[in-house]
């Protein structure tokens, strides 16, 4: 492995304190907008090319996605990167944000990190190696009933405007559950289901970067990955986490 977890963790903490930066002088943050319902900051930008020349001093051998600045030549060994997961809670002040980072050889996740700097929350993951919360091993909850389950969801088909916009899934599942999330992140989210806090997340739209590094977290935490017809590991047009327990109470409410 050119790049250990180590190595990797202080790159994306230092990425963190350059988002920080942004976030604790937000009055004066450009805030742009992608499309009517997409936003980008200069945060987002400024936390992407830092990852891309710090992952590149590390690993110049490997390419680059990431979601302002697209990609690089190589794409076969990739980072595959959101410099901002929930730039519109960043935007506001809320503190439900992270930076996601994965790496991917030939089409498969290797190595993840997401990082919560207003939270100081720090999740990461290897392949078959397992996953851990600020350096603490993590494990999907135990819980065995929908009913008494925590879920959570999110929007990103509302944002373009699609007929199938989650909401009549998310009145089903929330009507059998005993609490709803809405967060604003997609790669917390999966981080929350790999810690147990929550039991289950989907969302639909969504692109690969939102979910690479937070889907092999949930994965080495114990969590099953699939799309909404319980088939494993499509995403990211559709992505459902849960603690595996539950998948199939689920699945009927898809």
């Amino acid at each position: 492995m050119p790049i250990t977890l180590d190595t990797l963790e202080k790159v994306v903490r230092a990425a963190g304190s350059v988002a920080m930066n942004y976030f604790n002088d937000l009055p004066n943050l450009a805030v742009n907008k992608k499309s009517a319902r997409d936003l980008v900051t200069d945060a987002d930008v400024a936390v992407e090319n830092y990852l891309k020349q710090a992952l590149s001093d590390h690993s110049p051998e490997f390419g680059f996605w990431g979601e302002e600045s697209g990609q690089t030549a190589n794409q076969t060994s990739r980072w595959i990167v959101d410099p901002i997961d929930g730039t519109h809670s960043f935007s506001k002040g809320q503190y439900f944000w992270g930076i996601s980072v994965a790496l991917e050889i030939d089409g498969e996740l290797i190595m993840g990190a997401v990082y919560a700097p207003a939270l100081d929350d720090y999740y990461c993951a290897e392949k078959a190696k397992g996953a851990w919360k600020n350096g603490k091993p993590i494990h999907v909850s135990d819980e065995t009933s929908l009913a008494s389950s925590m879920v959570s969801t999110g929007f990103a088909c509302l944002r373009q405007y699609l007929d199938d916009n989650n909401l009549a899934r998310f009145a089903r599942i929330a009507q059998a559950t005993t609490g709803q999330r809405r967060l604003g992140s997609a790669a917390l989210d999966l981080c929350t289901v790999a810690d147990g806090q929550v039991d289950a997340f989907w969302e639909q739209e969504l692109n690969l970067y939102d979910v690479a590094a937070g889907a092999l977290i949930a994965q080495e935490a114990g969590a099953s990955i699939t799309d909404f017809k319980g088939n494993p590991g499509v995403f990211p047009k559709q992505i459902l986490a849960t603690n595996g327990k539950i998948l199939e109470q689920v699945l009927v409410l898809m």
